[in-house]
């Protein structure tokens, strides 16, 4: 995306050094990517946006063909930054409770008490997420929102921080509920998932071939360089990074441009701007600084936008492509410079 924009001249006489949570928030960002290289190979975008999405609130949406190692990174992510992983498995016949929990009687007391599901973790992967019917996925997309499940009346609070991760094979659409435009609007990010280049498949094939129980290569190669609660605590700070009131204006013509662009049916919603605006605070962090600058903002523009706009038919038929119709779309925009 470089080539998109250039960063805006900077005079060196002035800088000074970041804040310390931006410096510890950085040094955690390097060790978290160094520490998850180490059984997690390529993938960069993924790795990217979901250190992004998690640092910022949000959500990511994988789109990418089975056996990718999308469990893998997961299970890795929460490993390195000492939190709690889930996973489901979303088929055609999973209920809404099934993800929630439910009523359970205690025959001990005679009365109800809640069963947790298996939505109350830390990192979760939603496998598969469009083979379930709406009800069961929008169950999700409300804890997603709101942080928490309210059954009976009575709402249980979801643990902190919380990331979903969901997936989605591009390839079969048998058996499979497309995601509605305002439940996709929902995920900060859609990370697209690819098949490693020579050189990387060739890396994982050394890694990962040795049958080693991967709980215990987790545990011996592994360290854990965060918890819950710093995770927190730097989510707090990294809303603090400066958004200058230029780079804001940027961001708002970029997602208006999507509502006018002659290839697309539906441009993106104001949520796409304070995704792109959120994340460019994290991304600024992740870089030591305590000021975002267009370049973080070119960065995560496609994977802000590339699930909230839908392509007309007609584009569809030229066999246009949403990647390049945003890239071409942030070329005509005019970049601020300071």
């Amino acid at each position: 995306m470089s080539e998109i924009t250039s960063s805006p001249a900077v005079n060196t006489a002035s800088i000074v050094p970041a804040p310390a949570h931006v410096q510890s928030t950085r040094e955690l960002f390097e060790k978290a990517t160094q520490e998850i290289s180490k059984v997690f190979v390529g993938q960069d975008e993924l790795v990217l946006t979901s250190l992004v999405a998690l640092f910022s609130g949000g959500h990511v949406l994988i789109e990418g063909v089975p056996g990718l190692g999308k469990t893998l990174f997961v299970r890795t992510l929460g490993r390195v930054l000492g939190c709690k992983f889930g996973r489901i498995q979303f088929t055609a016949d999973l209920m809404p409770s099934d993800i929630t929990g439910a009523p359970v009687l205690d025959l001990k007391t005679q009365d109800f008490r809640f069963r947790p599901g298996p939505v109350f973790t830390q990192f979760l992967l939603a496998d598969e997420i469009n083979r379930s019917p709406a009800k069961t996925h929008a169950a999700l997309l409300e804890i997603m929102q709101e942080f928490r499940v309210t059954i009976d009346g009575v709402s249980h609070h979801v643990p902190r921080p919380f990331l979903v991760m969901a997936t989605q094979n591009p390839i079969e659409s048998d058996g499979t509920y497309s995601l509605p435009e305002a439940q996709l609007d929902r995920f900060m990010f859609k990370a697209m998932v690819s098949y490693p280049d020579e050189a990387e498949e060739a890396r994982v094939l050394e890694m990962h071939s040795k049958q080693i129980d991967f709980s215990s290569l987790l545990e011996e190669q592994v360290a854990v360089v965060s918890n819950a609660e710093q995770i927190s605590q730097m989510i707090k700070e990294n809303a603090k990074v400066r958004i200058d009131p230029k780079l804001l204006s940027y961001v708002n013509r970029i997602v208006r441009a999507t509502r006018n662009w002659p290839t697309f049916h539906m441009g993106a919603s104001p949520r796409a701007g304070l995704s792109i605006i959120q994340g460019a605070r994290t991304l600024a962090a992740f870089r030591g600084r305590d000021f975002a600058v267009p370049d973080d903002v070119a960065e995560l523009a496609l994977p802000a936008l590339r699930h909230r706009v839908v392509m007309s038919a007609e584009a569809e038929v030229e066999g246009l492509k949403v990647d390049q119709e945003l890239t071409s779309l942030l070329r005509s925009i005019e970049v601020p410079r300071s």
